[in-house]
């Protein structure tokens, strides 16, 4: 996924920020193989980067989705690993929403939408995002989402520098001053017929991560100079 905008609303006691944010979906995944007849869940990944144990959040979702389902079975999984890592893509929390829905393929949808959404909602604030194949404008701590009936097709240019960056430590040094009424804002661009897609790109992350890594800004310039509608990094980058 990107994040074509993001935006910092608040902080709740618990630590957790709550943002307002439009993502994406595009065409770069990872493929899951899921084997069924083993005792216990394993997780397989030649991704130097990738663990391979039960920090991985395709083992949390399948170890969650055993729990809600009253089950003590087991699941191989195999990761053929394409999304970078740590690239603010989401690639973990799409690998967990992939393991739940191919279990509950596997065990006849024994769990309804609604109980594999809040399924996902315990794993990660992005994995009930990945359960659906439409653009969504994401809320709260991402756990509220209204999908995009109309969404104009774009190319996207995705670039990733050899840098991994971790979304605790870019939340950790945001100092920014929270914002309001960005959901009406979003709305209102999308009742918009004709779609200028540079005048919403905006990532209140951006300026954490870019200030720390300055290459991001060199290649948004670049990107533009050859003739990009718009750059954004996405996420918490890079």
């Amino acid at each position: 996924k990107i994040n074509l905008l993001l935006k910092v609303t608040g902080k709740r006691p618990d630590g957790y920020h709550e943002i307002v944010t439009l993502l994406a979906r595009i065409s770069l995944f990872d493929t899951i193989v899921l084997t069924f007849g083993q005792p216990g869940i394993s997780v397989q990944c030649p991704h130097p980067l990738v663990p391979e144990d039960g920090s991985n959040l395709a083992c949390t979702a399948a170890r969650a989705f055993f729990q809600a389902l009253g089950v003590d079975d087991g699941v191989a999984i195999d990761i053929d690993k394409v999304i970078p890592v740590a690239a603010g893509l989401g690639g973990g929390s799409s690998n967990a929403a992939s393991v739940l829905l191919g279990l509950n393929e596997h065990y006849g949808f024994a769990l309804s939408e609604e109980k594999l959404k809040d399924v996902a909602a315990g794993i990660g604030a992005d994995v009930p995002f990945f359960l659906l194949n439409r653009p969504c404008i994401v809320r709260g701590i991402g756990n509220i989402l209204e999908p995009i009936e109309k969404w104009p097709k774009f190319w996207y240019v995705i670039v990733k520098p050899p840098l991994d960056v971790s979304t605790a430590w870019v939340y950790g040094n945001l100092k920014l001053k929270l914002t309001k009424g960005e959901y009406q804002y979003i709305v209102n661009w999308l009742r918009k017929g004709c779609f200028e897609i540079r005048h919403i790109l905006e990532n209140d992350l951006e300026t954490v991560t870019a200030s720390h890594f300055p290459v991001i800004a060199t290649i948004k310039r670049r990107l533009l100079d050859v003739g990009a509608e718009g750059a954004l990094m996405s996420g918490s980058g890079p």
